[in-house]
């Protein structure tokens, strides 16, 4: 998950991770990036931006009997381009932001399209590195606090 994301491989990104990149996204940089695309291609709404709660799910242990965690807020839309009907952008993201959803849906549905390879260098690959970035930073301060305890064993005579 940490390794540099490379938009030369743009036939192995999979939806699934294209579209939990832009939902994991900080709402600046998503909103900062877009920009670079230049004019937006017109869309409808097939679903309009609706925010709604989900049960969150987790494993006592990490394996263990599950259980509910909580509950999480989650912004969700879809849309369709104008230009290709056929073509759907969903998104859903953390929270209660509107205009991330939508920036995100937009970004799905052009991934599907001939704009597909901007989208990856322009969107994707630099949400992805800034990710990748989180990661480490958050793995170093880790690294800073751990403990290595050891067992002496104390010689009887």
């Amino acid at each position: 998950m940490d390794e540099q994301f490379d938009p030369d491989q743009s036939a192995n990104v999979s939806r699934a991770e294209w579209m939990g990149v832009l939902a994991r996204a900080s709402t600046t940089s998503l909103a900062e990036l877009i920009k670079s695309l230049g004019e937006l291609p017109e869309f409808n709404w097939l679903r309009q931006p609706e925010v709604g709660a989900v049960m969150t799910r987790g494993r006592a242990g990490g394996t263990g009997q599950v259980f509910s965690v909580g509950e999480m807020s989650v912004t969700r839309c879809a849309v369709t381009l104008t230009s290709s009907p056929d073509i759907v952008g969903h998104a859903y993201v953390q929270g209660r932001d509107i205009e991330k959803a939508k920036s995100a849906a937009i970004c799905d549905a052009l991934l599907q399209t001939n704009r597909r390879e901007e989208v990856l260098r322009s969107i994707i690959a630099p949400l992805k590195d800034e990710e990748s970035a989180r990661h480490l930073k958050a793995r170093r301060k880790a690294g800073a606090t751990k403990v290595d305890f050891f067992t002496m064993v104390r010689a009887e005579s």
